[in-house]
């Protein structure tokens, strides 16, 4: 019997678990990066020493953020602790990353007017879900069909953050395009369809449930990728949701060409809409429960963005 190998046992292990794919890249990488630090000497015959030289290389030598060392020293006990079964002695002596304070960017809604002129397409509907609705990038790709509610005019997000389900609100300004956009995705999936191909990977355990979802519409993705790829573990060809470098470039460009010297990103719309939603009177519970938010706390960082409760008037404007 061929002996799985080492990534390909995490792979699959977290997958059982039903971690979220982009934790499953982030995992992999950090530890493939651990066993390229010590010349690809095997985890198995490592321990903490080489565990805390790896994070003091990231935090001494690369120079990164608290969060992302974190993520990396996650992902090595996961390895250990699931993988290996083995118990490494308390992590001591870590230089720990300075862990820097960053008020999030915001587009004023005129400068939001402005990017949203310089956008078309998919991708104007993409960035109209991060915007209205205050999805992050992520997780308006992943939306599946079934997840748009025209009637009650909201959406659901599957698996956010956390593995939280959560409902926002679906912008009624773009119901119109967007049920235009699913009918031109109905049109391929039945051509699809009569091609033989047009079934969908689904999450956790829901194939062997429901033997043919995959091939109905409702589970296909609201943004498919104009490609087929091949699911590793089911060996479907099936069309993925958008790549997120697209939605990336088309806001890079729009930002340009709109002439907003911010640097901001597709996740910028999100602050945004948090922003925004203050600024029009709305309470703070509402947007985190919007924002899918754990704690009320980490929602709290917009009313620093609104610089409310200062109350100094600038000796300027004396």
């Amino acid at each position: 019997m061929e002996k799985v190998k080492l990534l390909d046992q995490v792979r699959n292990d977290l997958r059982v678990k039903h971690y979220s794919i982009r934790t499953e890249q982030s995992y992999i990488s950090w530890i493939k990066r651990f066993v390229l630090y010590h010349n690809k000497k095997h985890p198995a015959d490592m321990d903490a020493k080489e565990v805390t030289a790896f994070l003091n290389h990231l935090a001494l030598d690369n120079n990164v953020s608290s969060a992302t060392q974190n993520q990396a020293l996650q992902a090595i006990l996961y390895l250990y602790k699931n993988i290996l079964k083995k118990d490494i002695e308390f992590i001591t002596e870590v230089s720990r990353a300075k862990r820097l304070k960053h008020l999030p960017v915001v587009f004023s809604k005129s400068e939001t007017i402005k990017i949203f002129e310089n956008l078309e397409g998919v991708s104007k509907l993409v960035v109209s879900l991060l915007y209205g609705a205050g999805l992050r990038l992520s997780e308006a790709l992943r939306l599946r069909v079934k997840d748009i509610d025209f009637d009650y005019k909201q959406v659901t997000v599957r698996d956010g953050k956390g593995e939280k389900d959560r409902h926002s609100v679906l912008p009624i300004s773009i119901i119109g395009d967007l049920k235009k956009h699913l009918n031109s995705v109905f049109k391929q999936h039945k051509i699809d369809l009569a091609n033989g191909k047009g079934e969908t990977v689904l999450p956790y355990a829901l194939k062997d449930k429901y033997k043919n979802a995959g091939k109905e519409f409702g589970w296909q993705f609201v943004f498919p990728s104009d490609i087929f790829s091949v699911d590793k573990v089911s060996g479907i060809s099936y069309r993925f949701h958008l790549h997120e470098s697209t939605i990336q470039r088309a806001v890079k460009d729009a930002i340009k060409k709109a002439g907003v010297l911010k640097a901001g990103s597709p996740h910028t719309f999100r602050h945004s809409f948090a922003t925004h939603l203050l600024e029009s009177g709305y309470d703070i519970r509402t947007i985190q429960e919007l924002l899918g938010h754990q704690s009320v706390k980490t929602t709290m960082i917009y009313t620093h963005v609104l610089n409310r409760g200062i109350g100094v008037k600038s000796p300027l404007d004396e």
